[in-house]
């Protein structure tokens, strides 16, 4: 087993592999300066979402997952037979998985084997509580509304909005209840199943530092 690298670590591998210096690499992805770089090299930040986001866009050979939290693979096409290679788009969920097969990914994450999702976005939404904080990036599988699993985390499609909640059977066989996981400030809906046009479990979210 490999030992995981440390964030300047996994930086310093991309700029090495880029064969750039570290300031041309700072430009190369869109910073006015490398300072942010070398305070991650001093120890005094770490990757953010948003750095991630601009190489993985420069750079879509990068594996994102891999280099937020260090595990798998440095490559995407590395990683290949090891998991399944997941697009990532870097936009909010509800208010972009209405027009997903429209977008272009920003980038891949491989999740290890047997773990299996179609996309990968960001979830921005308040709702959820400390449960799904904010930029918690979330792992969709399409669904049905006939394998609802209670208590799960769903993204529900309707024609007039797009929203993650945790689901519940509702007052009938024909409903659905979608609860927020927040202490307070936000009521449970009851939906009709035929007003659902499309729906997508979270299979598997990562909670962003």
């Amino acid at each position: 087993m490999h030992e995981i690298q440390n964030n300047w670590q996994r930086i310093e591998s991309i700029v090495k592999w880029a064969n750039m210096s570290t300031n041309y690499f700072a430009r190369y992805i869109g910073l006015a300066r490398a300072e942010n770089l070398y305070q991650i090299k001093r120890g005094n930040n770490g990757i953010s979402r948003k750095l991630a986001e601009r190489i993985v866009q420069h750079f879509p050979q990068i594996d994102l997952l891999w280099l937020l939290t260090g595990r798998g693979q440095m490559f995407v096409e590395e990683s290949g037979e090891r998991g399944a290679q997941i697009p990532f788009y870097a936009v909010d969920v509800e208010k972009s998985i209405r027009g997903i097969d429209s977008l272009s990914a920003s980038g891949y994450v491989v999740l290890p084997e047997g773990c299996e999702a179609d996309y990968a976005l960001y979830y921005n939404g308040r709702e959820m509580g400390s449960l799904l904080p904010p930029g918690t990036l979330v792992f969709l599988s399409e669904a049905d509304t006939e394998t609802i699993i209670p208590g799960g985390l769903y993204v529900v499609v309707t024609p007039k909005m797009a929203i993650l909640r945790r689901l519940h059977g509702g007052p009938d066989a024909a409903t659905v209840r979608m609860a927020a996981s927040a202490a307070d400030g936000f009521d449970d809906m009851v939906l009709k199943k035929r007003d659902i046009v499309k729906i997508y479990r979270v299979r598997y979210h990562l909670i962003a530092d």
